[in-house]
């Protein structure tokens, strides 16, 4: 009813003259008719205005189930009355499980927006960023006119500060589930055996289950919330050569880097089998440097706004040269400038050969088992955003790829001299493009050079 939405909360009764059904005589039809009786029709109390010590943990669950119409229990939550220049009071849930609308743009999300207990609206998105549309709950506030609408939401300086307060204690809560999502026993330096509580006990595998629903929706605010974004960096995870499991934070891979490694490594990929086979990876893996795997498709969007972690720089090995640094020996360098002047001819070849498709061809250190791989320029526009735009709908920039070719390899070395060398070269570089995951030009003459080379 409309009591019910609006006045359930405020602290005043609401009376109403009690009604019944009445049945009709003589053939009339049946009516409600008043008792003269009187009964209270709203709550008259507010669970988020009571003291956090006065609520119980089901209470607080019913409440979410009851405004989020979610059947399960919520992951964590947060009760706070904010006192200073604005005054609000927040209860905030992280659900356990996405909607299965998270993704669609055209639905409205957000907190349910009180004032001094009256009702204002339900997914008030002013008070939080759209990448923490997931959370659920009530904000209450003291300061709003109770006449506030959504235009004036977005203009009030109040709203702002509700807003900011909101975010941060919303991260505040992540942080607390990824610091106790792990725990292992141990005895510190002075001898003492570390004490798990059965608080921390209860938070173990939060985290985790969070960010397998929720983690791709929270990389979307490394472009929107430039003041926490170093915050949101500290709370993402990744799988990579070491992990299957999305679990590896930057933080945890930059302890784990070698002595002498300058950048944290990472590629971009449609799916994990893709990168973790990609024909790049293959001298970090012989020198078991570890690479992060990333495979969302928000990734390769949210890395324009994440250029280093910690003052350590992310580096893509599907970009550039690769430069090992201190970790590439001098013998391995002496001998990768030796192969670059020896195939020089070849490599003049190659470029004239695939000059509509290649931006360049050269000599690589990167590839081990593989005769080629596909790279662009540091500055350059990714392969793999190129095709998610162009699946988008979306117009991708004009730009050919680097073949970087291994000298060692027996395919590489057939090409010198070889009569089917044009159709050679058009083959290493389709299977470049398809060992990065994408698809040749011309998938049907791929084929028929390849037929006629077997047949």
């Amino acid at each position: 009813s409309i009591i019910n939405k609006y006045s359930d909360h405020i602290s005043l009764p609401i009376l109403m003259e009690k009604e019944e059904w009445k049945e009709g005589e003589n053939d009339q039809p049946g009516e409600m008719a008043k008792t003269g009786e009187w009964e209270t029709v709203n709550k008259a109390s507010a669970l988020w205005t009571r003291a956090k010590k006065d609520v119980t943990e089901e209470q607080y669950q019913e409440f979410y189930k009851a405004i989020s119409h979610d059947h399960e229990n919520p992951l964590t939550w947060s009760h706070n009355r904010v006192e200073g220049n604005t005054e609000y009071t927040q209860l905030l849930y992280v659900p356990a499980k996405a909607p299965f609308d998270l993704w669609n743009r055209d639905k409205k999300a957000g907190v349910k927006l009180y004032v001094k207990r009256v009702f204002i609206m339900d997914d008030a998105e002013a008070l939080l960023p759209s990448y923490l549309r997931f959370v659920k709950g009530v904000i209450d506030s003291s300061d709003l006119p109770l006449n506030v609408s959504r235009e004036l939401l977005q203009e009030s300086r109040d709203v702002r500060a509700i807003r900011e307060g909101s975010t941060k204690r919303v991260l505040s809560m992540l942080e607390d589930l990824a610091k106790h999502d792990k725990h292992t026993a141990g005895e510190a330096a002075d001898g003492v055996t570390d004490v798990v509580s059965d608080e921390d006990k209860a938070k173990e595998g939060k985290y985790t289950a969070f960010y397998a629903e929720f983690g791709a929706v929270l990389k979307e605010g490394l472009g929107e919330d430039f003041g926490n974004r170093e915050r949101l960096a500290k709370l993402l995870r990744y799988a990579s050569t070491q992990s299957d499991e999305p679990t590896v934070s930057f933080a945890d891979y930059k302890a784990r880097m070698k002595e002498g490694q300058e950048a944290i490594y990472y590629i971009t990929a449609d799916t994990l089998a893709a990168a973790k086979n990609s024909p790049q990876l293959e001298v970090f893996k012989k020198k078991g440097i570890e690479v992060i795997l990333m495979t969302d498709r928000v990734d390769e969007w949210a890395l324009n706004y994440v250029q280093d972690f910690d003052g350590t720089p992310l580096q893509s090995v599907a970009k550039g040269a690769v430069d090992l640094g201190t970790l590439q020996d001098e013998a391995e360098k002496k001998a990768a400038e030796e192969a670059a002047e020896q195939f020089k001819p070849l490599l003049a070849q190659l470029k004239e050969a695939l000059k509509d498709k290649a931006q360049d061809v050269r000599v690589t250190t990167r590839l081990v088992d593989s005769p080629a791989c596909l790279v662009v320029q540091d500055d350059g526009m990714s392969n793999q955003l190129a095709r998610l735009l162009k699946q988008a709908g979306q117009q991708a920039p004009e730009s050919k790829p680097v073949l970087e070719v291994n000298p060692e390899h027996p395919l590489v070395k057939k090409l010198e001299g070889s009569v089917h060398f044009h159709d050679l070269a058009n083959i290493l570089f389709d299977q470049a493009v398809l060992a990065e995951g994408g698809l040749p030009e011309d998938p049907a003459a791929y084929v028929k050079r390849v037929n006629a080379l077997l047949a």
